[in-house]
């Protein structure tokens, strides 16, 4: 057909691209990607001559699919199909590069999400250096790609069908306010896996430049664009991903020209930024702040290319009606300060006055590489670069590089970073961050590298970021009791002290442990902030059903456990950061499952060992302070803390860190003082199910423990009991020894020891009466509690009667047999407990059975 330029042939093909799905990675899927990039090769003749826009389509689809593609190692079957979309893309751009300019300004913007990819560096390189090369008279600069709109055509290749259906009825019919479920559909439909949240992209492009609704439905109730685009911008998790996504939204304004551009292209980032005001005010804030980052740092050779784009789009949308004034952003209270003053020097085409050192120098986002490329001379050999650059990645979806810094010794180069950070904090607070955490980062690589000839001196580097902090509005590791009451505050996530414990926690670094130290040893609750985030994060794995399940990675994102998605963020940017990004060794968060997950959770708790075992080294406490003792001190900080329930912190204390809880009196005091009545029953079922213990199987730590309570309130005395009843008959304690000392400890106040007979007493009736039970309890002194045996007994007999008098009759026949050898023995001749005995009379002659023979053996003559 494509031989004899059939009618047609050229819908039907970019018909079939329309139907390969983005981020998804299935045979079907891959196996039409795979046949009709291998026919746009072996057609290319044909198709040049007779079709060229099925071969600028075919280029806008697989350089779209290739973003998605060469983030997948280890599939043979991919690499093969990734090798041929490079040859065919290569192939397009290298020979027939005027088709190309056909695409318009978002060829830059694919281009840009495969520049890590070694085929396209060299594309790259041209593009912006050597416009020349592609031998296309017409193609100058780079600029004029950025000056050509892209046609709505393209946008369609990387929606299905199915989906642009779907898309136009939520946009056409659906009412503002009716959306959730419907959304909630398309998310399940479209959206759902690991990968296919790359779609996120292609949609937001499609909504602002391929479906301009009308006068009409704009002016009706009618859902928005903009609060489609919000909706799908937050249904993000990879930050990529969320980057890539807003440079799809603001991607006309870098280069609007009214004369050129649609007024609709720019509408829906301006009303998502307006309308989210004030009860979104964050949102509004990272998208100008994201915006403002690229008018900076987008293509720093043509900024005022962008700045007047920028402005134009701005204006355009005041002059065109969008809004009434841009005073909504300009002269809004709850935004900073700082990023409306950037704003207004915009507006104002004055590019403030911000260090060019402090300012990040590549685009945002994994995938979207500045257009300021490295030295190209440097390019093809191994010297070293002569600049450090740190990645991090911030709250607002951008992975950028914080800053610049000159090599040479790395120490000056941390130097540089601590000695700048007031002044990007000042600037934003989430930068602030990032420098932060490449200040650490930085500190891990030169442990790593054995290079502590020139250390920068610890006490020196925190006291100089705790003073920038503080001086800023934010003090490091407050203490949890100060934030109980601060509902919208949560400094476990996206704060500095969550940036220090998180990397402390996957670093384990004796540096940043250091720091730590010190940071403890000058008042500061580092213990108790680093305990509460393992708890809450090792509550936050459970709940979201990691720990005992085979969980999908793709649905803890979907759990919203705020801490555990930031944890897991964290520790991939970590693990890239060592890796250095490359693309080969890029690690995706889809390759995490429940065993990596609980790896993770228990590496929280073994970096809290660490810290709380050095802790008590250097401690100018008295020197027998024991780690339990520190524990406590800890756990009690955390009480005050109410982002997890005080249940579910002490579930994970005892099943993180038994070894140091386990039967210690002050933990399992605060415990019964802390809890209430319904959490203490659902911790008594979770401990009969033996998830967890209170108390271990050392009966004289257990005996200890409940003679310590005598001197507990009572409600704290029934409480305990409460416990003991739950965990002792399901655990190997032998509680025969325990009930033993009880009675035979002395002298005992019954006053003091009431509650404590009776919790022995309905322990008694949970256990099975086993012959060294009843024997223990038959041999019971007389002295007080003079009924507790034959209350036990009578017990017994109602709920297990069979198995007590096979109890009573072995215990009687070793009396006889004069064996001393039990347990409960201590001397040749054991006294009967005599209520026991004056119930056994009354119950068997109630029932009519001559006893002469058991009362023989329990009685022998001498």
């Amino acid at each position: 057909m494509i031989d004899v330029s059939a009618t047609g042939i050229d819908s039907l093909l970019v018909s079939l691209m329309r139907q390969i799905v983005g981020g998804d990675f299935s045979d079907g899927n891959l196996w039409l990607c795979f046949e009709l990039a291998s026919l746009c090769l072996s057609k290319w003749d044909c198709l040049l001559q007779e079709k060229p826009v099925v071969l600028t389509s075919a280029l806008y689809t697989f350089l779209r699919l290739l973003a998605d593609h060469c983030r997948v190692s280890n599939n043979l079957k991919l690499e093969m199909l990734r090798q041929m979309e490079i040859e065919f893309c290569v192939k397009m751009l290298r020979d027939q590069f005027q088709l190309c300019l056909k695409i318009g300004r978002d060829l830059v913007r694919l281009l840009q999400d495969l520049f890590h990819v070694p085929e396209f560096k060299s594309i790259w390189k041209d593009l912006v250096l050597s416009p020349s090369e592609f031998r296309t008279a017409e193609y100058l600069d780079i600029s004029q790609l950025y000056c050509i709109r892209t046609s709505t055509r393209y946008f369609l290749l990387r929606i299905t069908p199915e989906m642009e259906t779907q898309l136009r009825f939520l946009l056409t019919h659906v009412m503002l306010g009716n959306q959730k479920r419907y959304q909630i559909w398309f998310e399940n439909k479209f959206l759902l896996g690991p990968e296919r949240e790359s779609l996120i992209v292609d949609i937001v492009r499609f909504i602002c430049c391929a479906h301009h609704p009308s006068n009409e439905i704009i002016q009706s109730n009618i859902i928005p664009r903009w609060a489609v685009i919000g909706w799908l911008l937050a249904c993000c998790k990879k930050k990529y991903i969320e980057a890539n996504g807003r440079l799809a939204l603001f991607f006309d304004w870098l280069f609007f020209n009214e004369k050129v551009d649609n007024i609709m292209n720019i509408e829906p980032a301006m009303l998502l930024m307006v309308c989210s005001l004030p009860k979104y005010v964050n949102f509004t804030h990272s998208l100008l702040e994201f915006l403002l980052l690229l008018v900076d740092n987008y293509d720093l050779d043509r900024k005022t290319i962008i700045l007047r784009g920028v402005s134009s789009a701005f204006n355009s949308l005041v002059q065109k009606g969008v809004v009434h004034s841009l005073d909504v952003l300009t002269r809004c209270d709850v935004l900073s300060p700082f990023i409306r003053e950037r704003l207004q020097n915009l507006l104002l085409n004055d590019q403030g006055k911000v260090p060019r050192d402090l300012l990040p120098v590549d685009l945002p986002g994994h995938s979207t590489q500045s257009l300021r490329l490295p030295d190209m001379s440097c390019m093809g050999n191994s010297t070293q670069p002569t600049q450090e650059q740190f990645t991090s990645e911030g709250d607002d979806g951008l992975s950028t590089r914080v800053v610049v810094v000159p090599g040479g010794n790395e120490v000056d180069s941390i130097e540089r970073l601590v000695e700048s950070i007031g002044d990007i904090i000042k600037e934003s607070y989430a930068r602030g961050l990032q420098t932060l955490e490449a200040i650490l980062f930085s500190i891990v690589n030169q442990c790593n590298q054995r290079n502590t000839s020139n250390s920068i001196c610890s006490e020196d580097l925190l006291s100089k970021i705790t003073k920038e902090f503080e001086s800023n509005g934010y003090r490091l590791f407050t203490s949890l009791g100060s934030l109980a009451g601060v509902v919208e505050c949560d400094d476990e996530i996206c704060s500095a002290t969550a940036v220090i414990i998180r990397t402390f926690i996957f670093s384990q670094n004796e540096r940043i442990q250091e720091m730590l130290l010190l940071w403890a040893r000058n008042g500061f609750p580092v213990g108790a902030r680093l305990l509460s985030y393992a708890l809450r994060l090792a509550h936050e794995a459970y709940a979201a059903g990691c720990l005992e399940n085979s969980v999908a990675v793709a649905k803890v994102r979907e759990s919203r456990m705020p801490l555990l998605e930031y944890h897991f963020d964290g520790y991939f940017n970590f693990l890239n950061k060592r890796k250095g990004d490359s693309s080969e060794n890029f690690v995706s968060v889809s390759e995490m499952d429940e065993k990596a997950i609980a790896n993770l959770v228990d590496s929280a708790f073994t970096a809290y060992r660490h810290f709380l075992s050095s802790s008590r080294v250097i401690s100018q406490k008295e020197s027998d302070t024991s780690l339990s003792k520190l524990l406590f001190s800890d756990l009690k900080d955390c009480s005050g803390w109410k982002r997890i329930r005080m249940k579910n912190l002490f579930c994970n204390i005892f099943c993180y860190l038994s070894d140091l809880s386990i039967c210690e009196e002050d933990i399992i005091r605060l415990l019964v003082d802390k809890l209430d009545y319904v959490d203490l029953t659902e911790m008594q079922f979770q401990i009969g199910l033996k998830k967890f213990s209170l108390f271990g199987d050392n009966h004289k730590l257990v005996f200890h423990l409940i003679k310590n309570s005598l001197n507990w309130n009572s409600v704290e005395q029934h409480k305990l009991w409460g416990l003991i009843r739950s965990e002792l008959p399901v655990s190997e304690v032998q509680v025969e020894k325990i009930i033993l000392e009880f009675f035979c400890s002395g002298k005992i106040d019954v006053n003091l020891s009431a509650i404590a007979a009776g919790g022995l007493l309905t322990l008694c009736s949970s256990c099975a009466p086993t012959s060294a039970l009843v024997g223990t309890i038959m041999s019971l002194p007389n002295n007080f509690f003079q009924d507790f045996a034959a209350a036990a007994l009578a017990t017994w007999a109602a709920s297990n009667a069979s198995m007590l008098f096979d109890s009573i009759t072995e215990f009687a026949e070793k009396l006889k047999s004069k064996n001393t050898g039990s347990t409960f023995f201590n001397s040749t001749e054991t006294e009967i407990n005599q209520s026991t005995i004056l119930w056994l009379l009354n119950y068997y002659n109630a029932q009519g059975i001559n006893v002469s023979n058991i009362l023989s053996n329990l009685y022998p003559s001498s």
